[in-house]
């Protein structure tokens, strides 16, 4: 478990040397944490190098649901600045009316705490986040260790997008403790278009996914350092060009379908629908192309 992000110009290279010359924490009994359930639990993150998007998201949904959250990274700057980043974002979001949970700003950033070190990190913990690069051999190594010093009852999960958990995870000795949590899991048509609309499709509306990328990282080459190698994985399992037939055809048709049943009146209801909120949008953004 490791990585706050926050900014400076530390690369993933620099950030992952670090960890391997990082030592192993002293070992003690894995006794089973407290069993607490609900606002008490206590949720134990880790981050990646630099932005941190995905960590600071996470830190902030668990804080929303009133969790007390503990983030952990070898370098204090790192958590400094993260936490400095999550305290603005909670302000912006209340000011907007787009705080999620029912906590002020306020309340939900004094859950959020950080340290640097590990068994301080995960002790008393329920879950926690793995939030690291896409690069195998540290995640595998962050998991080692947590293996070694978390109890029975404590939930072990990686927000890999590409990674299988059969090679994060195997020879654990709390492997059925282990998980995956993406914030971007697709489990479903239906989940695939919710990721769309009420995810990058939102930016997409005034942003290109080039610039996209740009603003997600430092950079498009800061992009691509990170994720290039996640996302040649993904295009190498893509096979031959789909027929668009047989059965996934049937299951994305019948998911379609039961949303939107295949009836005249009902399609244009929703065609109806649809241009009506391309015409606000459309009025939307020549209003702030005008401002």
């Amino acid at each position: 478990m490791a990585g706050a992000g926050g900014g400076g110009g530390q690369s993933v290279r620099q950030w992952w040397q670090q960890w391997q010359q990082a030592p192993v924490p002293a070992l003690h009994p894995a006794a089973p944490g407290p069993d607490r359930t609900g606002p008490e639990a206590r949720i134990s993150l880790s981050w990646s190098p630099r932005s941190g998007l995905i960590g600071r998201s996470w830190a902030m949904a668990f804080a929303a649901g009133g969790f007390k959250v503990k983030l952990y990274d070898i370098a204090q700057q790192q958590l400094t600045t993260a936490l400095e980043n999550i305290r603005k974002q909670m302000k912006d979001l209340e000011e907007k009316g787009f705080l999620k949970g029912d906590l002020s700003a306020e309340q939900q950033f004094s859950l959020i705490s950080s340290c640097t070190d590990l068994k301080a990190a995960v002790e008393g913990a329920t879950f926690i986040q793995e939030c690291t690069p896409e690069n195998l051999e540290l995640k595998k190594k962050i998991f080692s260790q947590l293996d070694l010093i978390v109890g029975d009852n404590v939930t072990l999960s990686s927000s890999t997008s590409c990674l299988l958990p059969s090679k994060l995870f195997t020879g654990l000795k709390h492997v059925k403790q282990c998980i995956v949590s993406h914030p971007e899991g697709v489990i479903s048509p239906t989940d695939l278009d919710l990721v769309m609309s009420d995810g990058l499709g939102m930016r997409y509306a005034f942003i290109g996914p080039l610039e996209t990328m740009h603003l997600n990282a430092e950079g498009i080459s800061d992009y691509c350092e990170k994720y290039c190698e996640g996302i040649r994985f993904v295009l190498n399992t893509f096979g031959p060009v789909p027929e668009f037939s047989g059965e996934t055809k049937q299951k994305i048709n019948q998911a379609m379908s039961e949303k939107i049943p295949v009836a005249p009146k009902v399609l244009d209801a929703r065609r109806k629908w649809r241009d009506e909120c391309l015409t606000g949008l459309a009025k939307l953004k020549k209003q702030m192309k005008s401002d």
